[in-house]
């Protein structure tokens, strides 16, 4: 490639970069004033800074109680998801037959039809149950999240050659133990981006939850919404709150995001 293209491919990367960051920017920079430094400019820096917003609003969002739904929410869920679907993946793509091609083709298909075609009818019928609480919602997103980490898995275990399986049997292994102590730890990169993918839909998600969850079972996103709606005049406290509603994730993002290319690109060259 030519110098000069590097040069402004790299200047574009540095403004898609900026343009990025400038919300988070804003959010971090605006929660350490005080209403009258808000006002008086949103890009300058705080002057004087004061960290009191954090804890008015760790107070007002009830945000240890949040923090701990969300995060049984998003580890069940995501724990239920990975076994499911890679066990699924797994016994679909060693039996090659129409049925279990034609079963992979509706995991694939499902994730083409909207969520709000079925919330409706779906919480009723859990409604009728008596589970519309945290259990439901991890059953839900079981049900909702599973078509893509099939087809993730599905990608990555073709690289995985059926030889594997058969070494295994061969010293004694059973398909559990085949599966569980040969072919899982393989799965080990894809494991981590299905996890990540999955914890940033869950942990967001606002339109779920508020269909399933009583009040006392708020996730983080359902107490940002109340305390928005609560403190829509007092920035400074509002934007503390925000910051403090999505310092987890990013955390675990920055934290785990080197694995997501190699995942992705495992499951789709391979």
């Amino acid at each position: 490639m030519h110098k000069t293209s590097k040069w402004l491919l790299g200047i574009v990367g540095l403004l898609i970069g900026l343009v990025w960051l400038f919300p988070f920017y804003l959010i971090l920079v605006n929660s350490f004033k005080t209403p009258k430094g808000i006002f008086a400019s949103v890009l300058r820096f705080p002057d004087p800074a004061t960290t009191a917003n954090y804890g008015d609003s760790f107070r007002a969002l009830n945000f240890l109680g949040s923090l701990t739904n969300s995060l049984i929410i998003t580890v069940a869920g995501v724990l239920l998801i990975i076994f499911a679907s890679s066990m699924g993946a797994y016994a679909l793509q060693r039996n090659h037959s129409k049925l279990s091609g034609g079963i992979l083709m509706l995991f694939i298909s499902a994730m083409l039809i909207p969520f709000q075609s079925v919330m409706i009818p779906l919480t009723a019928m859990f409604g009728k149950v008596h589970m519309l609480n945290m259990v439901g919602l991890v059953i839900m997103y079981l049900g909702f999240q599973c078509s893509l980490s099939i087809f993730l898995y599905q990608g990555t275990l073709n690289s995985i050659p059926m030889a594997m399986d058969e070494a295994a049997e061969i010293e004694g292994a059973t398909k559990w133990q085949t599966f569980f102590k040969v072919i899982f730890p393989m799965l080990s990169p894809i494991t981590v981006t299905v996890a990540i993918l999955n914890i940033i839909a869950i942990w967001n998600d606002y339109l779920l939850p508020s269909l399933v969850l009583p009040q006392s079972q708020y996730t983080i996103p359902l107490q940002m919404f109340n305390f928005f709606g609560e403190y829509t005049k007092q920035w400074h406290l509002a934007l503390a709150g925000l910051a403090l509603s999505i310092l987890p994730v990013i955390l675990f993002y920055l934290f785990a995001q080197r694995y997501i290319i190699k995942g992705v690109t495992d499951g789709a060259v391979k």
